[in-house]
């Protein structure tokens, strides 16, 4: 873990006009609220681990008092937020957006341009992929605070059964092992899937493509290239053969059961099911195991994300310069050790490489030393993903077209893509972008 170290926000050559923009609504007499008045700051979070720093970061800025308050999970808070900005009225210091988020409120100028405080200097430590995600238009918008790179979460025990002695390296593999599990009978299945996009993105991320192109307020949608074709047509594939639970939505009490009972053998998901599985799945402790995502092709090391997110300034925050100090405090400096020993997987390359990190055994997954198996993928995630700025709308729509889809049997996953993407372009361009 690198030493916590205070930071200027600004340099003197910035002249003064831009040292007291930085300072807009602080209380105290200093960018970095070090006066004699205390700045309040007001930080919009679900996560629970971000509240861990807290304690050590007023310990060392006395001036600073930091007020965690979790406004929704995800699509609640947005809305919030973009309620308080619009109503110029109890808009938060920081807010959390997931990666996939930040375009939709960065684009129209609803936060802050993190350049001016220094964030460029922080990009070598981070993984590329995470600092690609708080990147928007080749400006930076918010620092990666939590991270899900794609792994293979299987059970043991259950590929046992099925005459399978190790996690399949390619699809190919996981097509062929996915025919043993299903030869179990039952409820038995490698996989599950009712309509998650970021499972089918995450496909066709690995796969190399890349069917959303945004610049400005123009956005690009293509389901047809190379990349794309091949991963849909493998998951297509899947499901006419009757080899993924199709009936088991998600974070249900019945994904639960199936985790626990064994019959699911595996979900490839953000690695940030490490903290998550042992609560969903406890009567499984000791027969789940980690392995990378499988690959396209033998011998690749090539891997995607499945979730995540970062921290940024509304553009009407009231204390700017005191915001970034905790912001990078929590997903930089010192504030990390916290929030990793509370369960935070991170992207941050000192944690990452730690010796801790790539050698500490987890109990559940029955000793194994995750934490290498989770930097490694981290490490591997392709990057030039983008996502179009109005995604928060488009997965919703997403999950209604496959439930359909999957409901009917009418159809192809193919065809569900193109119906998604005309629907994508008219909201979008009711929305003020340029899509085609």
């Amino acid at each position: 873990m690198r030493l916590h170290k205070k930071t200027r926000l600004l340099s003197a050559m910035l002249g003064p006009i831009l040292v007291l923009a930085a300072c807009v609504g602080c209380s105290g007499g200093s960018a970095d609220g070090g006066g004699d008045q205390q700045t309040h700051l007001t930080v919009w979070s679900w996560d629970g681990t971000v509240a861990k720093a807290v304690p050590g970061f007023e310990a060392e800025n006395p001036n600073i008092k930091v007020k965690v308050v979790n406004a929704g999970s995800s699509s609640d808070e947005y809305t919030a937020l973009d309620n308080a900005i619009q109503a110029d009225s109890g808009v938060p210091d920081l807010a959390m957006f997931e990666y996939f988020a930040l375009p939709y409120f960065a684009i129209p100028g609803k936060l802050d341009d993190l350049g001016g405080y220094g964030a460029e200097s922080l990009r070598k430590d981070y993984v590329a992929a995470a600092w690609n995600d708080v990147t928007v238009n080749g400006k930076v918008y918010g620092l990666p605070s939590d991270y899900g790179p794609s792994a293979m979460f299987y059970n043991e025990a259950t590929l046992k059964k099925a005459g399978v002695n190790k996690p399949p390296a390619t699809w190919d593999e996981y097509y062929q092992d996915a025919k043993k599990v299903r030869a179990l009978g039952g409820n038995y299945y490698i996989a599950q899937d009712t309509g998650d996009p970021f499972f089918l993105l995450s496909l066709i991320w690995q796969a190399g493509g890349r069917p959303f192109k945004v610049s400005g307020y123009t956005v690009h949608i293509d389901f047809t290239d190379p990349g794309t074709t091949k991963a849909v047509a493998f998951w297509q594939k899947m499901l006419d053969e009757g080899l993924v639970n199709t009936k088991v939505t998600a974070w249900s009490d019945d994904w639960n059961r199936t985790l626990n009972d064994g019959t699911l053998a595996s979900q490839t998901m953000g690695g940030w099911l490490t903290s998550t599985l042992p609560e969903r799945a406890p009567r499984a402790a000791g027969d789940f195991r980690v392995a990378p995502m499988p690959q396209w092709a033998q011998g690749d090391e090539v891997g995607s994300e499945n979730g995540g997110s970062s921290f940024g300034i509304p553009a009407a925050a009231q204390n700017k310069a005191a915001a970034y100090k905790f912001l990078k405090y929590f997903t930089h400096d010192a504030g990390l050790t916290p929030r990793v020993a509370a369960g935070a997987f991170v992207p941050d390359t000192s944690v990452l490489e730690s010796k801790d990190a790539q050698s500490k055994a987890n109990t559940y997954f029955g000793g194994q030393k995750v934490g290498a198996v989770l930097a490694k993928a981290s490490k591997n995630v392709a990057t030039g993903w983008q996502y179009p700025p109005f995604f928060e709308w488009a997965r919703v729509t997403y999950g209604d077209l496959v439930s359909k889809f999957y409901t009917t049997g009418k159809g192809s996953l193919a065809q569900i893509l193109e119906e998604w993407k005309q629907r994508m372009t008219k909201y979008g361009n009711d929305q003020g972008f340029k899509v085609n």
